[in-house]
């Protein structure tokens, strides 16, 4: 049965379960105001605990403003019904208040959770606040946010989009930085944006790693998973685990094949497509021998292409066709696998594929005895292997693309830094009938490597789509960027301007140089040569030349000769601790270490 008491005002307090932790004082103000000159118009609500203590769970601004009004006798006891149990009591909490003004966000996942936790339902809580049951879940998801989210939420500084985010991420120092970055800034940063930066150590199941591993046995290995719980996006944690795990499974499906199918040796590769793998092995393609088919074969095979055409085949004939089709594209043969090997390699989609077939410099002496390949095409003596007829070792087209995507990202990099020079050249571009300096489309311009390692340009280069409106109401989204002031508008052109600027795409091969002069270009700030990036993806010979360019010795030179004689996996070690800052060295060559960039890159 429902009570109303009066209570003295000295025994009220704000009980825990009154979901208004903290409203502006503005309105408790001119709330006192309205009670001094109405009276107290709604009873509060409250449970007694405490003895004659009351907690107030409905009429928390009331009770605030109540505060500043025991100068008038009329306040100093207060009506207050009170509720049988506490369970009661939290459903009057979250009715009277969800019936005024709207809760913040951060504070209904805060009531949401309370209720839960009392032992009230989904659909109780959805009654008592008026809104959906689908509302209550999604709020409740929400429920485990760690509380400097919940912080930065209440006072306005994210927007709930981005504070559901950080359901990914367990580490309390790096979402601490993250919201340090983003705080303050809401819709700057889209969700994918914050997402990379709170896994930046992370990768998604997706990965050609994750997909070829799976994250059953990733898990197995003990590797722990986040999930984002609206998109559903899984992500892998711990990389080095994923890495194990890839580099084991590798290896077992080498051998596999190297047993199954007959050859030498099998090896992997890091490479997502067979691009450039032969020139960094040294090798020499071995094509399969030819197939024939008999003249019955020929004539059934040449009308099943043609039905073909028509996709007038049914399973069994095209499991026909291509058995025929197999057979007249020929098969290495066994005295050809006994001096040839594969790479396996995993495309972008994590699908094994396979390169031709291939004899290492070691195998290619004995294959041309047995006349595997021509005799011809083997090296004689000291000669590279990889040497063109000038003598000059060549970098694969995969590695040479790397080094413009680098150019370019330097270049961008520097223009960054001076705003009105890119002004200069975006007016000069569209004033100019002849030459470009700007790809002039809504997508950025390729500056990302296949691999990042030892690559560090401004983060906002790489991460294309931070900050981007996605707006549907164009006319009010543009009037509030004008609003941020001609300084906002100005940081955006400049990283907008950036992302496009191009000039050595266009044949410009005059422009480009002077900008570079003029932003003072430089390559080696954003980017440093590793064994991952650069020297296990140039020739051995290739290396030879930079070792005795960097030492400042002769090629003929002891030390240059005990250099070339080395593995390929020692050679590559040796020349990245030359770029390491902590490596001893004279000053000579710290200045040609410090100066040098791939020829291919300029």
């Amino acid at each position: 049965m429902m009570v109303v008491e009066q209570v003295s005002f000295a025994d009220l307090y704000i009980h825990p379960l009154n979901p208004r932790l903290d409203p502006p004082q503005a309105e408790i103000d001119a709330l006192a105001a309205n009670i001094r000159e109405l009276g107290l118009i709604q009873n509060l609500a409250g449970l007694r605990c405490d003895g004659s203590k009351v907690g107030v769970i409905a009429g928390g601004r009331r009770l605030r403003a109540l505060a500043q009004l025991q100068d008038d006798a009329r306040f100093a006891t207060v009506p207050v019904k009170l509720a049988d149990d506490e369970a009661t009591a939290a459903v009057w909490a979250a009715a009277e208040n969800s019936l005024r003004s709207a809760l913040h966000p951060a504070d209904e996942i805060h009531e949401y959770a309370m209720l839960r936790e009392k032992g009230v339902g989904e659909a109780a809580i959805a009654i008592a606040f008026g809104v959906t049951k689908a509302h209550v879940k999604r709020r409740l998801r929400l429920a485990g946010l760690p509380e400097p989210v919940l912080a930065a939420l209440r006072a306005d500084k994210i927007g709930l989009t981005e504070a559901a985010v950080f359901v990914l991420c367990d580490d309390p120092v790096r979402i601490e930085e993250v919201l340090a970055q983003i705080g303050g800034h809401p819709g700057r940063y889209s969700e994918d944006s914050i997402k990379r930066l709170l896994k930046a150590g992370a990768v998604r199941d997706t990965d050609r790693r994750a997909r070829f591993v799976g994250v059953p046995a990733y898990r197995r290995a003990g590797g722990r998973i986040s999930t984002d719980l609206f998109g559903g996006e899984v992500y892998l944690d711990d990389v080095d685990i994923l890495d194990a795990c890839f580099a084991a499974r590798f290896a077992e499906v080498a051998e596999e094949t190297r047993v199954r199918d007959g050859w030498k040796w099998v090896q992997t590769s890091a490479e997502s497509s067979a691009w450039g793998i032969s020139d960094q092995l040294d090798a020499i393609t071995l094509y399969p021998a030819e197939g024939a088919l008999t003249e019955e074969e020929t004539a059934r095979r040449d009308e099943l292409v043609l039905r073909a055409e028509g996709d007038d085949l049914d399973p069994a004939e095209t499991e026909e066709l291509d058995r025929l089709t197999a057979i007249l594209d020929g098969d290495h043969t066994a005295e050809q696998k006994q001096h040839a090997g594969v790479v396996l390699y995993l495309d972008y989609g994590g699908e094994l594929r396979a390169t031709h077939a291939m004899v290492l410099p070691v195998d290619q002496p004995a294959a041309a005895e047995a006349g595997i390949i021509e005799r011809a095409l083997v090296a004689e003596d000291d000669e590279a292997p990889e040497a063109a007829q000038d003598g000059a070792p060549r970098l694969s087209e995969a590695l040479k693309q790397d080094l413009r995507a680098v150019r370019r990202g330097a270049r961008q990099h520097a223009a960054l830094q001076q705003p009105d020079l890119l002004l200069d050249l975006l007016a000069f571009h569209l004033h100019s009938n002849v030459g470009r300096a700007f790809s002039l489309h809504r997508y950025a311009v390729n500056v990302t490597p296949t691999t990042e390692t030892g690559y560090a340009p401004d983060p906002r280069l790489l991460d294309t789509e931070a900050g981007r409106s996605n707006a549907t109401d164009l006319a009010k989204a543009f009037r509030a960027f004008r609003k941020r002031g001609a300084e906002h508008v100005r940081e955006v052109l400049t990283l907008e301007l950036a992302r496009l600027l191009d000039p050595s795409d266009y044949g410009n091969d005059m422009l480009a140089p002077v900008f570079d002069k003029l932003a003072k270009v430089e390559p080696r700030a954003v980017w440093t040569p590793t064994t991952e990036n650069f020297f296990k993806r140039a020739p051995g010979g290739y290396l030879d030349v930079l070792w005795c360019e960097l030492r400042g010795i002769e090629a003929d030179s002891t030390e240059a000769r005990t250099f070339a004689k080395a593995k390929k996996g020692e050679k590559c070690a040796r020349l990245e601790t030359l770029f390491q800052p902590e490596t001893e060295m004279p000053a000579d060559q710290r200045a040609r270490v410090a100066a040098w960039l791939p020829p291919e890159m300029l």
